[in-house]
């Protein structure tokens, strides 16, 4: 008999089985990825499910709705954006100033590492939030109070070691921070630099109390 050898199948390649824990964390990871990059309303969820290669009637087995998928990425957002925050703000071999300008330079990287299409989840939501589920905007106000709170506590070590002046409202200046940073993220976006970033962390650490 003459020996055959096998062709390899063209096509789609076979899916890969997962079990229930990792199906829905990988529609999380891709929704999240989507939603750095456009706005809930806009995002489909049969896009999401088609990049994940799940089929159309799955979904519902691992989320209630769309909505309680979207409360699903915000969450894991929230939470990958608080270790980032505190992988500078607690990074003990710099100053605590310096710990801002550092994440700063990190959020320029990985803003040009995307071509400038991804931005910031938080800020893509907020823009369209009077049509969103209310307990959305809960939620998007609860995570900005968060990074505030990361930051206020780093500019607070800033006082301590005389970086910045104890007369310095911690919290009104990391409040600050965040508004004008959103405003950044979205003209760094707008015009394809990181320019943007550059003036909005001048500006900000030159009006800094000394």
């Amino acid at each position: 008999m003459t020996d055959m050898k096998l062709i390899p199948r063209r096509g789609r390649p076979p899916k890969v089985p997962r079990d229930n824990l990792d199906t829905r964390d990988a529609l999380i990871r891709c929704g999240t990825e989507i939603l750095t990059q456009q706005g809930f309303m806009a995002t489909g969820i049969d896009g999401v499910l088609k990049k994940v290669g799940v089929p159309k009637g799955s979904f519902y087995h691992y989320f209630t709705s769309k909505e309680d998928f979207g409360r699903a990425v915000m969450d894991n957002y929230a939470a990958y954006f608080d270790k980032k925050l505190k992988r500078w703000f607690l990074d003990d071999s710099l100053t605590p100033l310096q710990r801002v300008l550092a994440f700063v330079e990190d959020a320029k990287a990985g803003m040009e590492k995307y071509h400038f299409k991804r931005g910031c989840l938080v800020g893509n939501l907020g823009q369209e939030v009077t049509i969103l589920p209310g307990d959305f905007r809960e939620h998007l106000d609860s995570t900005l109070l968060s990074w505030q709170q990361r930051l206020a506590d780093c500019l607070a070590l800033a006082q301590d070691s005389g970086e910045l002046a104890k007369s310095a409202d911690c919290t009104e200046l990391a409040a600050y921070f965040w508004i004008g940073w959103e405003g950044a993220i979205l003209r760094a976006r707008l015009v394809k630099s990181k320019a943007p970033l550059s003036t909005f962390i001048n500006g900000f650490m030159a009006g800094l109390p000394r």
